[in-house]
């Protein structure tokens, strides 16, 4: 941990920047701050209370940096990706191996553009499906280059398993169109902050769409059992 190291050893916040922003420019202090706060990372302090961060904090950092940035992954998520890695287990398509989080690690989660094969391949369905996803909207590939994100292979792998129970990709279209919805509601909530256009203002609004999808996530969730517990559960 930091605090084993000697506090001279140690990176203040702002040289914590100089070395993310290259890979990360939107990062800030008041990002860094905020990761700390849900407990993302913690630095040393000195005894007059400024933050003091070790190598390992560093790549720690790039780990939760690169996790949202590539997959979109709510905080809650990646944190239990790292109690994972310091337990001595490793996370679902996370780093291959125990201890601190490395550059090599990262590098697994920047893997996340698919070739339509690839994507076939990986959430193991075949072509059919997923022209039949593309052609009602559950899937699109990226305008620039026609690949694959891991949230279409995600989507992939639920629908093939939902298929395999009699829905097939037509009867997915309420789906869509309550996240689309949802997806709504939460722009209308960050739009204030987005319209600042400061890089300050776009990551809390980023946060804050992450949290906020997190939540409503949870809680159509809770919607549908209980609608199932009034209909099937008795």
């Amino acid at each position: 941990m930091s605090s084993a190291l000697p506090i001279r050893s140690l990176m203040s916040i702002g040289e914590i920047i100089g070395l993310l922003r290259p890979d990360f420019p939107d990062v800030t202090i008041s990002k860094i701050r905020f990761l700390e706060s849900e407990g993302l990372v913690d630095p040393a302090r000195t005894p007059s209370g400024y933050r003091k961060f070790s190598h390992a904090d560093v790549e720690r950092l790039r780990y939760v940096l690169a996790a949202q940035r590539d997959h979109y992954l709510p905080l809650r998520v990646i944190k239990a990706q790292l109690e994972a890695l310091d337990r001595g287990d490793v996370p679902r398509r996370g780093p291959r191996r125990p201890g601190p989080v490395g550059a090599a690690d990262v590098g697994d989660l920047r893997a996340a553009r698919l070739t339509r094969e690839q994507l076939i391949e990986q959430a193991g369905i075949d072509a059919e499906l997923l022209d039949q996803l593309e052609e009602y909207g559950l899937i699109e590939p990226r305008r620039r280059d026609g690949t694959f994100d891991t949230d279409a292979r995600s989507m992939a792998v639920l629908a093939s398993a939902l298929r395999s129970f009699g829905l097939e990709p037509r009867h997915l279209r309420t789906f869509r169109t309550a996240a689309e919805r949802e997806a709504g509601l939460i722009e209308q909530l960050v739009s204030p902050l987005l319209r600042q256009r400061s890089l300050d203002a776009r990551v809390r609004a980023q946060e804050l769409a992450r949290e906020v999808g997190d939540l409503s996530l949870q809680l159509h969730a809770a919607l549908v059992h209980a609608a199932l517990g009034r209909s099937v559960g008795g």
